[in-house]
């Protein structure tokens, strides 16, 4: 796992968590490529179909939580309200850009 920068974007702990979710996914992805190489019928298309899916949603689940533990982090160090809406608005441009 690489070095862990301390930040005000998310907090080391926030940091290590999703580094931990990226790694399952990332085993989950190797483990899609040798049953992509290794199939041979039908039915071994339909399990590569079904571990894609269950990354493809890991993936998302990172992202939404990405997102969330952004939205929280700088709530919570923003000074004022003008400083909380400014992150917000940030926040919903990256939704809207990449959801």
């Amino acid at each position: 796992m690489p070095d862990i920068v301390d930040s005000s974007a998310l907090s080391a702990l926030q940091k290590k968590d999703l580094l931990h979710r990226l790694a399952r996914i990332e085993g989950q992805l190797r483990g899609v490529q040798k049953l992509v190489a290794q199939a041979a019928t039908a039915a071994d298309c339909d399990a590569v179909a079904q571990q894609m899916a269950a990354a493809r949603k890991a993936l998302d689940r990172s992202f939404v939580q990405l997102l969330t533990n952004t939205m929280q982090t700088q709530s919570a160090n923003a000074a004022t309200l003008a400083e909380a809406q400014a992150a917000a608005s940030k926040l919903a441009a990256m939704l809207d850009k990449f959801a």
